[in-house]
């Protein structure tokens, strides 16, 4: 096969698929499929390889089809109410004898002389006499011998997804072993000097291979045999050594990682040099530096390293090339359209892929947006839908219909989506409703709590947790819901007060204990305490910027003031990790992470920050009435305040608007 260089020059990805199809069907790769036997019983899920007869018909004997008696039919001829006919009850072993009958159960072997069944519903007996008041007709109530399935006739076709119901037929016809199409073969090569195989090798700069799991388990879905291969260190010969003995007892190879153009990205130049590299650059976001190459007639692909674009890239080459070599047909995906919550910016030149939850407001189907980082394992999780934005667009606006394909069997109905401030708590309110309701499910967006008001404003979310002060009044939340949503019936729910302060590690090593040292210097490093912020409209952002402006803090000064994240688990985990030295979060977050926590505000002092729900639900929806039930509920209430910082004495109160 000719050899070719490995370059990074990014394929239309419908191209690069058409072509990656079409050089294996060259090769052969889809055809003469191994084969081997496998017992029916064992077949649920396997694929025909050529077309199955039947050995014996079904059924392969006259039976009953009803409990009733057996006869011969021409003997109740003239049989009517008024002139009842009477036949005589025989034992199972006497030889049949005209104006006879017998006993029948349903599935009974229908006795010689006999050619039709009467219900027993429809006999009176007299004696040892059944009497019938109507005439049976030849071959009623019986099944005949091939009446379902006729020996030699075909049972299933070739490549044929074999379904329970299959198996059934199978075994009914005779059938106890089959030959199937062989499962192709997958290996999986994690590669990478920092990916480590278990959580007790994990350390600051190792990754835990949760991506090998992730793909073989994905293999497995499309029908594939997976075979996980030991983590391959970045050293081109281990790597090189690692795909020739994967393409000696495997089907296709999966290389995940190394597939950039990096110092040590070997996956390209040694495809290149095993084989031929077909395209090494796909034109999408995310999954760009993705390879494929065939060597030995055989698929070899490079996935890249972050989960989402390994799983985006194996959904996009790997299924496809899984399911071929089965015969079996790639899945139709529905899609339904949907109004997108908030602008998406988009890169003109390359296909993204973006990840939604999808709800049902008002009776429209609304699409949020969620992470968008290539790493983000949480949006595999919690994504319902996926939206395709084509490579000419440079975005799509808040409120625009586009087309969404659905991820999971989840019913957008059944999905409340939560848009607004981040609390932890809030998981907490999702896992007590699925309790009641197992059909539902809270999904989140977390874009702040104006972003909350302004999706309940626009009809894109059921509900909002909102902790806004407005500085004129005193007032949480109140103000801004009248300022902004004057115009629309909603319900303003109290959720809890809640204790906001700096998150620093243990011991607080920094001696962080006000606003005011968020200015000095670190007297050992001798440089200045570093800040993780939230973003913009947040309510804690809000609030940081209130007291900052209480204590005359200029925020330019913070060191660290500009550098945002999402949620209060965000805060805690950069302080955790020593990327910040503190920022301000709830309580509970500091002690889910283990933190120190230096209250900001006190709910034991009459300061606590209130954290309201913004309901878009009429008045008795019976959603509404449930998140008011459990937000009345004592073991929802303890369950949240033993997470630390919340008191709940108040949750579930209306607050008069």
């Amino acid at each position: 096969m000719q050899k070719q260089k490995a370059y990074l020059d990014c394929l239309p990805r419908q191209e690069a698929q058409e072509l990656w199809i079409t050089k294996l069907t060259e090769v052969g790769y889809f055809n003469n499929l191994p084969r081997e036997k496998v017992a029916v019983t064992e077949a649920l899920g396997r694929v025909t390889a050529s077309v199955i007869f039947a050995k014996q018909s079904v059924p392969h004997y006259n039976g009953a089809a009803m409990d009733g008696i057996a006869l011969y039919a021409p003997d109740s001829f003239g049989a009517q109410e008024t002139a009842p006919k009477r036949l005589q009850l025989l034992q199972p072993d006497e030889t049949f004898q005209p104006g006879g009958c017998y006993v029948v159960d349903t599935g009974d072997l229908l006795p010689t002389g006999t050619n039709a069944v009467i219900m027993i519903e429809d006999v009176h007996w007299v004696d040892d006499q059944a009497e019938v008041i109507t005439a049976a007709t030849p071959w009623q109530h019986v099944r005949i011998i091939g009446e379902d399935i006729v020996a030699k006739e075909v049972v299933l076709p070739e490549h044929h997804l074999i379904a329970p119901v299959d198996m059934a037929a199978l075994l009914a016809a005779g059938i106890e072993e089959i030959e199937v199409v062989k499962r192709p073969r997958v290996a999986i090569i994690p590669t990478g000097d920092e990916i480590v195989a278990s959580r007790q090798d994990l350390k600051p700069g190792k990754i835990l291979d949760v991506n090998g799991p992730m793909l073989a388990a994905a293999v497995t879905q499309w029908g594939g045999d997976p075979v996980r291969r030991e983590i391959v260190k970045d050293q081109r010969a281990a790597i090189e050594e690692a795909i020739l003995a994967s393409l000696k007892d495997c089907d296709m190879v999966v290389v995940n990682a190394g597939t950039s153009a990096g110092r040590e990205d070997y996956t390209a130049p040694i495809l290149s040099e095993l084989g031929q590299v077909l395209v090494h650059g796909v034109a999408i976001k995310p999954g760009k530096p993705v390879i494929l190459a065939i060597c030995q007639d055989k698929p070899v692909i490079g996935l890249p390293g972050y989960p989402v674009s390994a799983m985006l890239t194996a959904d996009l080459f790997v299924r496809s090339v899984v399911l071929a070599r089965q015969k079996l047909p790639q899945p139709e995906q529905s899609q339904v359209e949907a109004f997108l919550s908030r602008q998406v910016p988009s890169t003109i030149g390359l296909e993204e892929y973006l990840r939604l939850s999808i709800g049902s407001v008002e009776g429209r189907l609304v699409a949020a947006p969620l992470g968008r980082g290539a790493g983000l394992l949480s949006s595999l999780t919690k994504a319902q839908g996926l939206l395709r934005i084509d490579p000419s667009s440079a975005g799509i606006a808040a409120g625009a219909s586009v087309p969404v394909t659905f991820l999971r069997s989840s019913k957008p109905e059944n999905t409340i989506l939560a848009v607004g401030s981040h609390d932890p708590a809030l998981e907490l309110l999702g896992f007590y409703m699925r309790r009641f309701k197992p059909e539902l499910s809270l999904s989140f967006a977390n874009v702040g709590s104006l972003g909350g008001i302004m999706a309940i404003r626009n009809r894109e979310a059921h509900l909002a947790g909102i902790h806004l002060l407005d500085e004129a009044t005193g007032r949480y939340n109140v103000p801004y819901v009248q300022k902004y949503l004057s115009q629309r019936k909603v319900h303003l729910v109290h959720f809890a007060m809640r204790q906001q302060g700096l998150l620093v590690l243990p011991g607080n090593p920094k001696k962080i204990y006000s606003l005011e040292d968020l200015l000095r210097q670190d007297k050992l490093t001798g440089q200045k305490i570093t800040y993780v912020n939230r973003q913009r409209g947040t309510g804690t952002r809000m609030l940081l910027d209130y007291q900052l402006k209480k204590a005359g803090i200029d925020s330019s000064q913070i060191v660290g003031y500009e550098k945002e994240v999402g949620t209060h688990m965000a805060v805690a985990a950069s302080v955790a990790s020593g990327t910040a030295d503190t920022g301000l979060g709830l309580e509970a977050a500091a002690q889910a992470l283990g933190l120190d926590f230096i209250p900001v505000t006190d709910i034991h002092q009459g300061t606590g920050e209130q954290y309201d729900l913004l309901l878009n639900f009429s008045d008795h929806d019976k959603v509404m009435e449930l998140i008011l039930h459990i937000l009345k509920s004592p073991d929802f209430r303890r369950d949240v305040e033993a997470m630390g910082g919340y008191d709940l004495s108040k949750a579930g109160m209306i607050i008069e608007l």
